[in-house]
């Protein structure tokens, strides 16, 4: 149940193939269900985005900049296949390598409401996701 914000240019005509890329990814490497699904996309003038190499020695021409936030638990060589997938579905889309910023944030069930004003896992209306290492 990551959330995912996805800020892109508003060169970028295809946000929705962006944001179903990054999702089908995610779904791919987590196994997470397909409609758990909450994105928020905002396309920005390209002014507004400031992405630069830190260093790496390449240039960004229209940053995709991606934040994902999850509940903690997942390995770092699960996080290394997710940010390889979204790359390569990126890619597909139109979004070169060198484009794709991705910010991963986790947090626990006590962060999350989906609604009502309730912590749903903490008052048991959804059960909290299993360990990433019982999962993989």
């Amino acid at each position: 149940m990551p959330l995912v914000r996805i800020d892109h240019s508003d060169a970028r005509t295809n946000p929705r193939e962006i944001a179903t890329a990054i999702h089908d990814a995610i779904v791919e490497v987590y196994g997470i269900p397909e409609r758990d699904r909450f994105q928020v996309i905002t396309a920005r003038p390209a002014a507004t985005i400031i992405a630069e190499d830190a260093g790496l020695g390449f240039d960004r021409t229209d940053p995709v900049v991606i934040q994902i936030f999850t509940q903690r638990g997942r390995t770092d060589e699960a996080k290394q296949r997710l940010y390889a997938e979204i790359a390569a579905r990126l890619e597909a889309v139109g979004v070169a390598g060198e484009d794709v910023f991705i910010g991963y944030v986790e947090n626990g069930p006590q962060d999350w409401s989906f609604g009502f004003g309730r912590a749903q896992y903490l008052t048991g209306e959804l059960a909290v996701p299993a360990p990433a290492s019982e999962k993989e």
